[in-house]
This record gives C-alpha cells, structure tokens and sequence, in this order.
C-alpha cells in the first residue's frame, strides 16, 4: 500500500511541507490538493521537504512542476529540499527522477530547510 505523510510548518513568510513516504499516482492528488490549500490561504512562498521521499514517478513529478506553475502565476515562490549528503550517497531517487525527466533546472533547490527560508532571492 502507498503511503505518505504531509507536515505543515510556517517558517516567517514560508509555508513547509515535509513530506514523507512515496510521491505517485495515488499519493499526488493529496500533495496537490496541500499546495492549493496554501495558495488559496493566501500564503504564496512555498517550500516542499523531500528529505523523506523515498519514491516519486511522473505523476509526484507532475504534482511538482503544477505547483511551481500556480505558484509563479501568484507572484510566489517554490523551493524544494533536497539535501546533499542523499544525492551524494546515492539515495537521492527524487533528484535522480527529476535531473533524467530534465526538470530539475525548473526548481530552486536546497539542501535544508533553514537555507530554503532565507530572504535571499
């Protein structure tokens, strides 16, 4: 069974979504139906944490680029957490699906929360 968990943090300006378990068909709706909720709360910086995914496919991918779309037609912002030390090691599967689709270079990406919050644009 696909699982996944969704935490919510506020961060000053940014909204934090951790997110743990499997990105995919199944899970993707509740990750998109987050992100809208975000947005429709009027809170426009956006930081997804996918630290803690340990799979994701075209859809999660899909679910991604559809956020940062909404997001950028706001005039907000989109930045995802994918650390170093998982590229690194080699269990970095969401950044390996997302570099072999040729959309990583969509994405601002950083390697931990407190980075990703920074008022520095």
């Amino acid at each position: 069974m696909t699982t996944i968990e969704v935490d919510e943090d506020e961060r000053g300006p940014w909204t934090v979504l951790r997110i743990r378990g499997e990105l995919d068909l199944v899970t993707s709706p509740r990750i998109r139906r987050r992100v809208h909720d975000a947005v429709a709360g009027g809170r426009h910086d956006l930081v997804i944490d996918l630290s803690a995914v340990r799979f994701c496919d075209s859809s999660g991918v899909g679910v991604l680029i559809a956020a940062r779309r909404l997001l950028r037609s706001c005039g907000g912002r989109l930045r995802l957490i994918l650390p170093e030390a998982v590229i690194e090691s080699g269990d970095g599967h969401v950044d390996r699906v997302l570099s072999a689709l040729g959309v990583r270079r969509l994405f601002e990406v950083y390697g931990d929360v407190p980075a990703a919050v920074e008022e520095v644009s």
